[in-house]
């Protein structure tokens, strides 16, 4: 499962908007891909399509698609939001990770 923030939340369905995506009928893609300072970053899309192998799930009504590979380093991630002075826009709040690089943009087990 991966939890979605209010604050995350409000942004998504902003930026999907904004994009010419539903956020009542289209997902947030969230992945895993190998790169980034400490191994592995984070991806973030939007998505009108669920592949067979994917997972869905739906938190603070976003609806979130994960490849099944991703999934085993997300379980249990929050994604949030920061855009204050120092905001980075989307964090990931992974317990999974062991390390992750200053930016917060990637992360190794």
């Amino acid at each position: 499962m991966i939890k979605v923030s209010e604050t995350a939340r409000k942004k998504v369905v902003s930026l999907m908007g904004e994009e010419g995506f539903d956020a009542q009928n289209d997902y947030v893609r969230v992945g895993v891909k190998s790169g980034g300072c400490s191994g592995l970053s984070y991806e973030l899309t939007f998505d009108k399509e669920v592949a067979e192998a994917d997972k869905v799930f739906e938190d603070n009504t976003v609806r979130i698609v994960v490849d099944k590979k991703s999934f085993l380093y997300l379980v249990g991630t929050t994604l949030e939001y920061s855009g204050g002075l120092n905001g980075k826009g989307f964090v990931f709040n992974n317990p999974n990770a062991q390390r992750t690089c200053g930016c917060g943009e990637s992360f190794s087990l």
